[in-house]
């Protein structure tokens, strides 16, 4: 039998690795998207024969869109997509400039929906349920941490995004997720000065960070069978920080 395909974003990134990894543990085909050509090189060569790689930039609609086209010539279709990819800019309100606040947008939103668009088109051929897990943060609804304005409404939206589709695709077997993370170590650290990361930090009840791999183990969950029956949640997990 061969073997469904799974898109992932931001894939040659610290959490893009992680799930990388997991789902080819798990035995999919991956399809690696990210703009980082040498990190997407290392990727093939890890995984090889189970990680594609296309360098594409996930801010441009249309490079999206001619991703998605040569992954159904190649492979015929999609079966899962994880939106992984993502960026944290620190510029505070009100000194956030036009610039900055459209690339977070592009990046952390933009770049979800397109793919999600363009996903979706092949996922109806395709049989059995699909799954589409958007990896989203804390900073959507936590207003005690650190995250910038523009960074929380940018991963909002995904969720917003994620009950949209969840609710318009339940009866076509598409499940969609998102998965809102609090800290976990990833490239994003290096944004962040060292006193606001440590503070994030301390206020974890376990006083650290959590690993991309744990996270990793929740996208495997949804993406796996026992995940069926999950569609249109937003799984927040921060070591029960957050609970009143």
């Amino acid at each position: 039998m061969s073997k469904k395909i799974a898109v992932v974003t931001g894939a040659a990134g610290g959490m893009g690795l992680a799930i990388t990894a997991k789902l080819v543990q798990s035995d999919f085909q991956i399809v690696a998207f990210d703009i980082n050509e040498e990190g997407l090189r290392n990727l093939e060569r890890e995984f090889a024969p189970s990680v594609f790689s296309y360098c594409v930039d996930l801010t441009d609609a249309d490079a999206i869109k001619d991703a998605f086209a040569s992954v159904a010539e190649k492979f015929g279709g999609v079966d899962a997509l994880v939106n992984n990819a993502g960026n944290c800019y620190m510029s505070e309100f009100p000194n956030i400039p036009p610039s900055e606040f459209y690339s977070q947008m592009a990046v952390n939103f933009s770049s979800a929906f397109f793919c999600s668009q363009e996903a979706i088109k092949l996922m109806l051929k395709r049989s059995g349920i699909k799954k589409i897990v958007n990896i989203s943060s804390n900073g959507a609804y936590n207003f005690d941490v650190f995250d910038p304005p523009h960074y929380r409404a940018s991963k909002a939206a995904m969720d917003t995004l994620t009950k949209d589709l969840a609710r318009r695709y339940a009866d076509q077997s598409i499940c969609v997720n998102s998965i809102a993370p609090a800290m976990t170590e990833s490239p994003l650290f290096k944004v962040l000065s060292e006193e606001v990361l440590n503070k994030a930090i301390s206020q974890m009840p376990r006083g650290s960070a959590m690993k991309p791999e744990e996270i990793a183990a929740w996208v495997g969950f949804l993406i796996s069978p026992a995940g069926d029956v999950s569609s249109g949640n937003v799984i927040i997990l921060n070591q029960g920080r957050d609970v009143r």
